[in-house]
């Protein structure tokens, strides 16, 4: 049909399959039903499948599951899902942790504490901490501390100052370059 199109060139009025130029059907509402009615069918499907595999898997777990301790009497028999206060009360005293992420949100509370606030170091000698913030801003503001030009001139790379003869140099008659005290080498 289309060739007959093609070689004529004439494509009617009503377009080349002599529907128009649009789709004259629309999509009726018995096939939207059915669509939504099959995808209702698969999706329960679907969750009964995985229930059972679930079931499936949850029971070869308890199966393959290694035997309790017989010396241990207060073991719960659901190791999957434990109750709460369990660590508490089945361990003897020292417990070292019985409550990690309850610690650990204490330590960082505190450092937090230690960063962001105001206090005291040492309130007898007077010293007393900023938040962090606040101390940023005065680095800005005052700048970092300079050291005298000439304090700077005198030391070498490693921070020792070079204008005190070194120790050493001293006590065995040598200077800096490796030279005796008669400016031999040795």
């Amino acid at each position: 049909m289309t060739d007959e199109i093609t070689k004529s060139g004439n494509a009617g009025a009503d377009g080349p399959f002599g529907h128009g130029n649009y789709e004259h059907q629309d999509l009726g509402p018995k096939n939207i039903v059915y669509f939504l009615v099959t995808l209702l069918a698969i999706t329960a499907l679907c969750m009964v499948g995985l229930k059972g595999l679930y079931a499936f898997l949850d029971h070869r777990v308890r199966e393959t599951q290694p035997a309790v301790n017989p010396l241990v009497t207060n073991a719960p028999k659901d190791t999957l899902h434990i109750r709460p206060g369990y660590p508490q009360t089945a361990f003897p005293s020292p417990r070292l942790e019985e409550d990690e992420r309850g610690q650990l949100t204490s330590i960082r509370q505190a450092q937090d504490d230690t960063l962001y606030t105001y206090g005291w170091v040492d309130e007898k000698a007077g010293i007393a901490r900023i938040p962090i913030d606040r101390a940023m801003d005065l680095l800005v503001q005052r700048g970092l501390p300079v050291r005298p030009q000439e304090a700077a001139n005198s030391l070498d790379d490693a921070g020792n100052d070079m204008a005190a003869p070194a120790p050493a140099a001293k006590a065995s008659g040598t200077d800096q370059t490796g030279t005796g005290k008669k400016g031999e080498m040795k």
